[in-house]
This record gives C-alpha cells, sequence and structure tokens, in this order.
C-alpha cells in the first residue's frame, strides 16, 4: 500500500508555520509517501501567492490543491502556469491560467509510481462554474491512460454535493476528500468499489477563531452584514489531514484516517 497525507486548507502564516514545523515528523510517522495540501488561504488567509506557495513546496509538500479564493492575490496568475505543482479547480472555463489536474511521479518499491491529484469546485452555493460532474466525466479517461491512483479535492460548500460527487465516483478514483467549509467532518469512510471519501478534511489555522478568521471580526460581520477585513489571529493551531492507503496495483482504498492535532 501506498499512503497520501492530504492535508486540510492551510490559513496564512500560523497555518505554513505549522505544518513546516512538523511536516518531517508526520511523514516519518505514518509512513507517508505523497503530501498534498489545499492552499487557497496561504497568504493571509484568503489566496495564495508564489511566495507563501513555493515556502511549502519547498518544505516537503508535494502538490498544492486550491479553490475559490486561488485568484484573490493577482500575483499568482502570471505565476500559475509556471508551476504544475500548484492546481486549480478544472472546471473554470477554457482560457483561465493553470490547470485542473496534475502528476507526481514518486518512487516505490524501486520503481516509478505515477499519482494524478485533481481539484474540482462545488457549483452549489458557489461561483456558477462549469458542471463538476461532467468534467470530471470528460476529464477521467485521459487520466487514467497514464494512472489509476487519483485523489480528488473536491472543494465545495453543500455536503450533498460532496457525497454525491464521491458516490458518482466510487470506483473511478482513489479518494474524493472534501475542503473549503475548514471543519473536519466524522464521516470518513471507503465506499463499496474502493473510493475513499470525507466530507471535509477541515483547516490546518488557529485554533482561537471562526474557521481561521479573528473571531470578533466574524462576529461583527453576523451582527451588522457588514464587509470587514479577514485578519489570521495567532495562538494555537490545529493540523487538519486524512491518510489514505491505495493498492497501487489497483488504485482501491483500503483505509481512510482522520488527523488532528493541535500545535
Amino acid at each position: 500500500m501506498i499512503k497520501i497525507l492530504f492535508i486540510g486548507d492551510i490559513i496564512g502564516q500560523p497555518g505554513r508555520s505549522a505544518i513546516i514545523a512538523n511536516i518531517s515528523r508526520l511523514k516519518d510517522q505514518y509512513q507517508i509517501n505523497l503530501t498534498i495540501a489545499n492552499g487557497e488561504n496561504l497568504a493571509g488567509g484568503m489566496g495564495i501567492t508564489p511566495e507563501t506557495a513555493l515556502e511549502l513546496l519547498s518544505n516537503h509538500i508535494d502538490i498544492i490543491s486550491t479553490g475559490n479564493h486561488v485568484w484573490d492575490k493577482k500575483e499568482i496568475i502570471d505565476y500559475i502556469d509556471k508551476d504544475d505543482r500548484i492546481i486549480r479547480p478544472a472546471n473554470y472555463p477554457q482560457g483561465v491560467p493553470g490547470k485542473g489536474w496534475t502528476f507526481k511521479s514518486i518512487n516505490y518499491n524501486q520503481s516509478e509510481l505515477i499519482i494524478a491529484v485533481l481539484n474540482l469546485s462545488g457549483c452549489v452555493f458557489m461561483q456558477p462554474l462549469d458542471n463538476p460532474f461532467r468534467v470530471v466525466e470528460n476529464i477521467l479517461p485521459s487520466i487514467r491512460e497514464k494512472t489509476n491512483i487519483i485523489v480528488v479535492d473536491f472543494h465545495a460548500e453543500a455536503t450533498s454535493e460532496k457525497i454525491a460527487l464521491g458516490r458518482f465516483l466510487d470506483g473511478k478514483v482513489s479518494a474524493v476528500i472534501g475542503t473549503h467549509t475548514h471543519v473536519q467532518t466524522a464521516d470518513e469512510t471507503i465506499f463499496p468499489n474502493g473510493t475513499a471519501y470525507i466530507t471535509d478534511v477541515g483547516m490546518t489555522g488557529p485554533i482561537d477563531s471562526i474557521i481561521g478568521t479573528k473571531t470578533e471580526l466574524i462576529i461583527k460581520r453576523f451582527l451588522t452584514q457588514m464587509p470587514t477585513k479577514f485578519d489570521v489571529p495567532k495562538g494555537d493551531v490545529c493540523i487538519s489531514a486524512v491518510i489514505i492507503e491505495i493498492d497501487p496495483s489497483t488504485g482501491r482504498s483500503s483505509s481512510i484516517k482522520r488527523v488532528y492535532e493541535i500545535v
């Protein structure tokens, strides 16, 4: 079996620092072969820049997926095509910078093994992007020509949409990992045809917050309905992740385990 560590939405400098300080230990502790992290909130809690991405990519993170905040920092727009380790949702319209999936080669049992990572965004309570079900259906045949080990980051708001895509892809991909809502769910499972699933892997960010943002700012926004800056607080950080075990010969998952640590 190969083991993939998927880390939930990393929030700002506190989240980045927590991962950099702990990723080597986590890889050794769980004997990880590949690391994936959602990084759409790396830069100041909203958006991603080349600098914040490279900070992780030079510290044992292999692939960075994103979501609806991918374009919040304009610096990434011209850079994303230059680094195939950073992906954005595949169901953005044609002509948008970047790409929605990538391949990573790893050494496994003295041979090369190719793993695909695919990013999708939901449409329910989200931007009206192309239908993720139809998009992934069209993409998968070409991906499966190279590998049957496929991990999907489904960045979506609605629980029903996430579960529906997971069921839709059961047996077609190795894992469907939900991101975006920043709260780790307790529904990790292996679907009947071998696809690992969780509705949301959670966030890696400050605990004393409202899903990664200063508590008082978000409460004020709910009280007044006025816009506010999303500042990231300091303090203890939770690392939220899952570990997926996959049979490299079949692409089927045998287990998915939640990780939640306070650092």
